[in-house]
């Protein structure tokens, strides 16, 4: 069964064109339904733009796929680094405003920055967009709620590795494809020593239990994001969802934090938290995905322990063991891995 096919099935609609190229998907998982192609991107935006790479003069047909395919790639890697560099640089303003203030800062900037930015269109939508972006926005704030309860209670390292099995299980339920499974169990390994050996009794319970929901909430956070993309045109539906999660997290902050969140130093760093964090990695991996495959895509997170711990390293001093480097080298491994088969899809793709 194909992606259209599933579409169908599944009773999902959409409100882009059907991909050119299918990839083959479960109708019964809610896998998006992502195609390495042009037109399930929003016109003029920057995926279709990188999808059309290599048609223009003086691009051979090989090295154009081969720049398509990889495109996404760094999308998701650039957002990898920024998010985890700004949950470290969170840790540190936690101190001041709580877990969940800094949480409701960093929405509020969020929003605010990408409603200027992208200044959404309101009407012409149905009630299913409308549907997708508040159910994205409340996983938004699921996410990083619980994420940052978890950071707040046990170390940045093993809180992502913990948080990573929610996209590593999307991985393996969504993909038909041997390699994929091989990918993800490579990195199954990798995340359970990076946590120490599978060990991780040594941690605060409630800490592990918010990072192991905040990791099921990055599993939804993967499939709203790719409908997300599809019914709405660039970056739109991301501002309103980013609206519709500061709006649920903001009582909340409230009752946390109260007035330590107006402190104009609190708010800086926020700005900077908001910007990394949010802006900058949300919108990359939205892009990324409207022609990344949901499989690649959620083994590839599998980087972000790694990237965590070396966060964690220059920005909180928080060492790394033997086993620690071991594990992010088994990480890597799992997401280039994963980056091969797409460059090796994408080559299939755009051949004659």
């Amino acid at each position: 069964m194909n992606i259209s096919d599933a579409k169908q099935a599944a009773g999902h609609g959409g409100g882009a064109p059907g991909p050119r190229a299918a990839v083959e998907a479960p109708a019964t998982v809610g896998q998006p339904e992502v195609a390495g192609t042009a037109l399930d991107a929003g016109p003029g935006s920057g995926a279709a733009a990188g999808a059309e790479a290599g048609t223009g003069p003086g691009s051979g047909p090989g090295s154009g796929g081969r720049r398509a395919a990889l495109a996404p790639v760094g999308l998701v890697l650039a957002g990898c680094v920024s998010v985890q560099f700004g949950g470290a640089l969170a840790v540190n303003l936690m101190p001041r405003a709580g877990a969940l203030g800094v949480v409701t800062l960093r929405l509020l900037f969020a929003a605010v920055i990408l409603l200027a930015v992208c200044r959404p269109r309101l009407r012409g939508h149905s009630r299913a967009d409308w549907g997708t972006v508040v159910a994205f926005g409340v996983t938004l704030a699921a996410m990083n709620g619980l994420f940052y309860q978890a950071v707040a209670r046990i170390p940045l390292g093993p809180a992502v590795t913990l948080e990573v099995l929610g996209p590593l299980a999307l991985s393996v339920l969504a993909s038909r494809r041997l390699v994929n499974v091989v990918w993800a169990g490579l990195a199954l390994c990798g995340v359970f020593l990076l946590g120490g050996g599978g060990g991780f009794g040594g941690l605060d319970p409630a800490g592990v239990a918010f990072a192991l929901g905040a990791g099921a909430m990055w599993a939804v956070y993967i499939v709203f994001s790719a409908r997300t993309g599809r019914r709405f045109p660039q970056a739109d539906g991301l501002a309103l969802a980013m609206a519709v999660g500061a709006v649920v997290m903001l009582p909340l902050g409230i009752v946390e934090s109260g007035a330590k969140l107006t402190v104009p130093s609190t708010l800086g760093l926020a700005a900077a938290v908001a910007v990394m964090s949010s802006v900058l990695p949300y919108t990359l991996e939205l892009l990324a995905l409207r022609r990344l495959p949901a499989s690649t895509f959620a083994v590839m997170m599998s980087l972000e322990p790694a990237i965590a711990a070396f966060a964690g390293f220059l920005v909180l001093d928080q060492g790394l063991t033997l086993l620690e480097l071991l594990a992010i080298t088994l990480v890597i491994a799992a997401s280039m891995g994963a980056v091969r088969t797409q460059v090796g899809r994408g080559k299939v793709k755009t051949g004659p």
